[in-house]
């Protein structure tokens, strides 16, 4: 049995984030993950403002691609969204390809002394009277005075718990992939609406381009990828994830913390997936830090990070409700 401050179980920017600001802080913290890098995921332009948040986060070897906005295709002729300025200078994006910015968050992670550990099996929660206490991987106990569930998609502590969703789409899977290619001009890359939902292409480097693609309906899916890259050699497999937007009831209980897409999921056209993530990582964070110097007060700490969290997704509904009612072909079930 290992007893820890807190045990983090996913190793994405959201758990990743979560340990490395409870190691900044002192605690004793473990990263269980199981899935082998690198790993990829849909959509890869992070905005300007992850910066103060990597930074906060002592990850500052940011030598990634930057670009001062994109194109958007949607209700009307083509527009470029800037992502703004101030007086001394134009405010610059990313594109970070997040197998490799996954690793070096986990690099920062291990270098503040969190105890990373992989797991091949199955991860039954540790229970006794009611309040989550650790994991379970096969005959040996991860045991933390707070558990944080970092695993995305997996929904590990949801499912254990039966914790409810509130849903606020219809089963909504993006499709995305990349491909070799150093000719597509600019004008070819952005987000475009299309009759069955969008898509959007981005340079991730000279030679490759980054691609997601989302169907509204069913009908829609049958195309595998864009039409425009279908010219050009495919890099690896295509792959799909589960962007319904929803929102997990209660993401703090006795004794955890839900966080990133195990907390809450929307589709790319958010556009600030990896902040949110981010930063609802360290403000489990902070809440934990708050928790253990003010043992009374855990329930007030978790109904503030329920509240954080719920408020979020409810006005990020909100904005992609009115952004895809503006779509040429807008979904039915709006």
């Amino acid at each position: 049995m290992s007893h820890f401050d807190v045990v983090v179980v996913g190793a994405g920017p959201a758990g990743c984030a979560t340990a490395i600001y409870c190691a900044q802080q002192g605690l004793r913290v473990a990263l269980l993950e199981k899935a082998l890098f690198p790993r990829h995921r849909p959509g890869e332009t992070l905005h300007p403002g992850v910066e103060p948040l990597l930074h906060q986060l002592e990850v500052t070897a940011l030598d990634y691609r930057r670009h001062p906005g994109h194109w958007v295709h949607w209700d009307g002729p083509p527009r470029f969204n800037s992502f703004g300025a101030d007086r001394d200078s134009v405010w610059l994006g990313f594109q970070a390809p997040r197998a490799l910015l996954d690793q070096q968050l986990l690099e920062r992670a291990r270098a503040l002394g969190v105890q990373i550990v992989p797991v091949r099996h199955a991860r039954p929660v540790v229970q006794p009277q009611g309040r989550v206490q650790g994991v379970r991987v096969g005959a040996r106990q991860w045991m933390g005075k707070f558990v944080v569930d970092a695993t995305g998609h997996s929904s590990w502590l949801q499912r254990q718990l039966q914790i409810p969703w509130c849903r606020f789409s219809p089963r909504l899977i993006a499709r995305y992939g990349y491909c070799q290619d150093s000719s597509l001009t600019e004008d070819k890359l952005g987000l475009f609406a299309h009759p069955h939902g969008w898509h959007w292409i981005t340079r991730i480097s000279h030679t490759c381009l980054h691609w997601t693609q989302m169907a509204f309906t069913e009908a829609g899916q049958h195309r595998l990828r864009p039409k425009v890259l279908e010219p050009f050699k495919a890099i690896g497999r295509i792959r799909g994830a589960d962007v319904s937007w929803r929102r997990c009831h209660t993401t703090a209980g006795p004794g955890y913390f839900l966080v990133g897409d195990a907390a809450a999921t929307l589709d790319p056209c958010a556009s600030h997936g990896v902040i949110k993530a981010l930063m609802s990582g360290m403000q489990a964070a902070a809440a934990i830090v708050d928790c253990l110097s003010w043992p009374a007060g855990e329930a007030t700490v978790q109904a503030a990070y329920q509240a954080w969290v719920q408020k979020a997704v409810e006005r990020d509904v909100l904005a992609l409700r009115s952004f895809y009612r503006a779509h040429p072909c807008p979904p039915g079930w709006l």
